[in-house]
């Protein structure tokens, strides 16, 4: 991203977003941008699968709107997770706590190898890194 990206506050990536740099483009497309992720994973604080992490200001926004939103706190994040599988990076922050609360209802080991080899999958599917619509809301602005 580049320096001043968000100093109209924090906001979620957008399709064709012109605040990530030529190197940001490369480094989304190929996942590298995962790789802090999984140093927390390594470390113990993450789990390879539950719901994503959202930062902490935008979760904020989220739980205004849909004050049920820190019930995917539950279980521990993950660096993927069912809303990763079954939805996209775009999916609505309400559809995106449905389907962790799925995952969270109907945890089993099963469950995470099938999420992580479908998982493997969806790395490879261009819509899922592309960022939300333009016109797309997601949060209410302050």
């Amino acid at each position: 991203m580049r320096m001043d990206s968000e100093r109209e506050g924090a906001q979620l990536a957008k399709k064709d977003d012109d605040r990530i740099t030529p190197v940001g483009r490369i480094i989304r497309r190929t996942h590298f941008d995962e790789l802090p992720q999984i140093f927390n994973i390594l470390k113990g604080e993450m789990s390879f699968v539950g719901p994503r992490p959202e930062r902490e200001i935008i979760a904020s926004e989220y739980e205004r709107i849909i004050p049920e939103f820190s019930f995917r706190l539950k279980v521990k994040a993950g660096l993927t997770g069912y809303a990763q599988v079954y939805g996209k990076y775009n999916t609505t922050p309400y559809d995106k706590l449905k389907l962790d609360l799925t995952y969270i209802e109907t945890y089993s080991f099963w469950l995470d190898l099938k999420l992580m080899l479908m998982t493997f999958k969806i790395i490879f599917q261009k819509e899922n890194t592309e960022g939300i619509d333009k016109g797309q809301v997601t949060a209410v602005k302050k």
